[in-house]
């Protein structure tokens, strides 16, 4: 007897041979590479979606910076990404150039709107060279390596702001015809939010800062105190704080009007910022009381800043509106950071107490000059009066801010020996 083999309902043993495998195996492979290029495209769109909600809820000109120049470029490959920006833009002016250029550096343009060398409606793509569009914004950042790039128009309620640029080291990544559509709508997205942070920046900095005098206000001092205690704190640097107001203050009040007594306040302001480093911090505290942040500054350093100081502010001589002359002097106190014997360093609240007792210090001991707590280093001088003013102090050039003194209207300064 024959016995038949027995063939399983799911083998394929038996079964008629395919006609056409070689069709079937290539809609298969067409049906992968769809599948995969709609993977692809949705991890982009993922990805650009977290860029946009990274914008838009930047907090900072610093924050939203970062993400468009440091995340953006990671996350998607590119050589480098800059802003070309209208420098009469509103925003620009009330944030300050200064401060947009201290948090984008080599990646931001300021031009003035003829300058912006692009039709405002399209975008621009292609291989950067001397004589074509793209290759002319690009020189404005100066030297920038750039295969391709693209040009993308930045709007604001129909106000050209200037444009969002895109380089990569891949001549074919932004050729010549390729669809924008995506890169458009991220264009809007970061216009629509650098306008929302760049207004929030300008109302934290107004938050910070006193109207008077433009120096930061006590809010932004103690905020700052607490950051220099714990970096001194971490790198074991030393950290001096001054304190320091205008004496008989009221007097000046009663007798010139409140109005001259505002302008003394600002021409003292900025006579002492011109006596500090960038780094240093200078606040009003309130009302003629002045304070002052020196990190990395030792008890000899504070003591020649704050005798720069005290000098300065002695040597002007303003006139109020019907030509009275007023002298102005200061009493200076100086207190430094400490530990409390543990390693643990002092409180804000201990260090700026020990420096408003050495201001009035200075007060009960005649004014016009500097005292330090009386912690400090006895090996070190601990007091400076307007006997230790003029050409033989023995304190060298300062390293000053560029910050000059107002003109104040109605009041004229005059050089101490004027």
């Amino acid at each position: 007897m024959t016995t038949l083999p027995v063939v399983h309902p799911c083998s394929d043993a038996g079964a008629v041979p395919d006609a056409n495998p070689p069709v079937e195996s290539a809609m298969a492979d067409q049906l992968r590479e769809f599948v995969q290029t709609v993977q692809r495209n949705e991890n982009t769109l993922r990805r650009f979606q977290q860029i946009e909600l990274n914008l838009i809820s930047a907090q900072s000109l610093s924050e939203f910076f970062d993400t468009l120049f440091v995340q953006l470029p990671v996350d998607f490959g590119l050589s480098w990404a800059g802003l070309w920006l209208d420098e009469a833009w509103a925003k620009v002016g009330e944030v300050g150039q200064e401060a947009m250029r201290e948090c984008a550096g080599q990646h931001l343009k300021l031009a003035q709107r003829h300058e912006l060398l692009l039709d405002a409606g399209a975008p621009w793509l292609g291989i950067p060279v001397a004589d074509n569009q793209g290759g002319k914004v690009l020189a404005g950042f100066g030297q920038i390596p750039a295969a391709s790039m693209i040009v993308l128009p930045l709007n604001s309620q129909g106000t050209p702001l200037g444009f969002l640029c895109l380089a990569s080291d891949d001549a074919q990544r932004f050729a010549d015809g390729m669809a924008t559509d995506l890169l458009e709508r991220f264009a809007i997205i970061v216009a629509a939010s650098m306008d929302n942070v760049a207004h929030r920046d300008c109302l934290t900095r107004i938050s910070l800062t006193d109207p008077l005098t433009g120096l930061a206000n006590r809010r932004y001092f103690d905020e700052r105190l607490d950051k220099e205690i714990a970096r001194s704190a971490r790198y074991g640097a030393p950290l001096a704080c001054l304190f320091f107001d205008l004496d008989h203050f009221k007097l000046i009040n009663d007798t010139y009007g409140h109005t001259v007594g505002d302008r003394v306040l600002v021409a003292v302001a900025h006579c002492a910022r011109q006596e500090m480093r960038l780094a240093d911090t200078l606040a009003r505290y309130g009302g003629e009381e002045f304070a002052g942040l020196l990190p990395h500054v030792d008890q000899a350093g504070a003591m020649a800043v704050a005798e720069r100081i005290r000098s300065a502010v002695s040597a002007l001589k303003l006139r109020g509106d019907s030509g009275q002359q007023i002298k102005l002097t200061i009493s200076v106190g100086i207190a430094l950071l400490r530990s409390d014997g543990a390693g643990n360093p002092v409180s804000n609240t201990a260090l700026v107490t020990a420096a408003d007792r050495a201001m009035y210090l200075a007060k009960r001991n005649g004014r016009n000059r500097v005292e330090v707590e009386i912690e400090a280093d006895p090996n070190l001088p601990r007091a400076w009066s307007n006997a230790s003013s003029g050409s033989d102090a023995p304190w060298g050039p300062s390293e000053k801010s560029e910050q000059p003194i107002d003109r104040l209207p109605a009041l004229r300064i005059v050089a101490a020996n004027g």
